[in-house]
């Protein structure tokens, strides 16, 4: 069944199988003449770029492309992709990708326009109203996976090279004002990165639900991301032609990330260190840590997990869950210990430190403690 849909939640999506074909209309309706596509060294050479920049060359719009993008985009990569930006006068940004193309691309359009550092717009109080707004550029999303929701979020994360810590930067603007969803970009994933951006998209909607923070709206989406991703996510893994289940996946993802307005957690607080470290997979992470998590935050979200286990279809409350993930991981070959991405215990502490100071932790049900955190670390490597 072909699924097609145009949703204004929470900006304007054009969801559907071969929608890639309006990329340059997309990006005439917001203004742009001269747009740079924004991605990662390894989709650059995709068949699924070239045709999009050949899509945009086709409407007028050139096929400029900066691609000097790490899979866990940094601030210098940020550097460069302002610094092409400005030289070739661009005046919009096409960020395509998965999580790392769509963050940087997102960063570039909003730091083109600034004189201040990147990191004086951290996600912390209000400090995004110290962004100047006139110089942002408009910005059309396009992901390739189905995880990190990115291109419907108001926010990039970005590792601070220096440090090894991963910074989300905030800015309303950062709200693509188009995103094509076209679930046939994503039929040419590996097999393992459907099974880490599909986990990462379950990561979110999981987190997002067990939250402590009032916000029904979110609620109710996190719950119906976890139905998608539980009925879609093993036929996009089996079958990666499938374009149904993809296209469903598509929308989990997305819903993940419209749902995390109502927070994250220790799945999150113990992943970002982790990557930012060990340069580890972001979705692949989250699912290592994730069975781990759930015990730790048991006795806060046991009601709570046995309605959503309910909702699911999952017999045995908050048991039947767990062992439903344990199950799923395991169908998706995700390894059971960080050990298995090459995470060693020499950086516990350091790790640790970093976990309960991530912007995420204050999401979590149950406290994250500095010994919670190192012996969760202990468990999950």
């Amino acid at each position: 069944m072909s699924i097609t849909a145009n949703w204004s939640y929470p900006t304007a999506i054009k969801m559907g199988a071969g929608r890639i074909k309006e990329l340059a209309d997309h990006c005439k309706s917001l203004g742009m003449k001269n747009p740079l596509l924004i991605t990662d060294r390894g989709l650059a050479p995709m068949p699924i770029t070239q045709n999009a920049r050949d899509i945009l060359e086709a409407g007028g719009l050139g096929r400029a492309i900066f691609a000097d993008v790490d899979p866990n985009p940094n601030d210098k990569n940020l550097a460069a992709g302002v610094k092409a930006f400005k030289d070739g006068g661009h005046d919009g940004v096409v960020a395509f990708g998965g999580g790392s193309g769509l963050d940087l691309g997102k960063c570039v359009a909003f730091m083109a326009g600034q004189t201040r550092p990147v990191w004086d717009f951290e996600d912390v109080g209000d400090w995004w109203t110290r962004a100047s707004t006139a110089g942002i550029a408009p910005i059309v999303a396009v992901p390739t996976t189905a995880g990190t929701g990115s291109e419907v979020g108001r926010a990039s994360v970005i590792t601070n090279s220096e440090t090894h810590t991963k910074k989300v930067i905030f800015h309303p603007k950062f709200l693509p004002g188009v995103t094509i969803c076209d679930p046939e970009l994503t039929v040419g994933m590996p097999k393992v990165i459907t099974a880490g951006t599909g986990m990462d998209a379950f990561a979110h909607c999981l987190e997002a639900y067990c939250s402590p923070f009032y916000h029904p709206m979110s609620q109710g989406i996190a719950l119906e991301g976890l139905r998608l991703v539980k009925e879609n996510l093993l036929a996009a893994y089996k079958h990666g032609a499938d374009i149904e289940a993809r296209t469903h996946m598509m929308s989990a993802a997305a819903m993940g990330a419209v749902a995390f307005q109502k927070g994250l957690g220790a799945i999150h607080s113990l992943s970002h260190p982790v990557g930012a470290i060990y340069n580890t997979h972001h979705g692949m992470t989250n699912a290592v840590v994730m069975p781990p998590v759930l015990r730790f935050n048991r006795p806060a979200i046991e009601d709570k997990i046995t309605a959503a286990a309910a909702y699911l279809g999952i017999s045995g409350g908050f048991n039947g869950f767990y062992d439903y993930v344990l199950q799923l991981r395991e169908e998706l070959s995700v390894p059971d210990k960080l050990s298995a991405l090459g995470v060693d215990t020499s950086r516990i502490d350091e790790m640790a430190a970093m976990a309960i100071v991530d912007p995420t932790a204050g999401g979590n049900p149950v406290e994250l403690t500095l010994e919670a955190a190192k012996k969760l670390f202990h468990e999950c490597i």
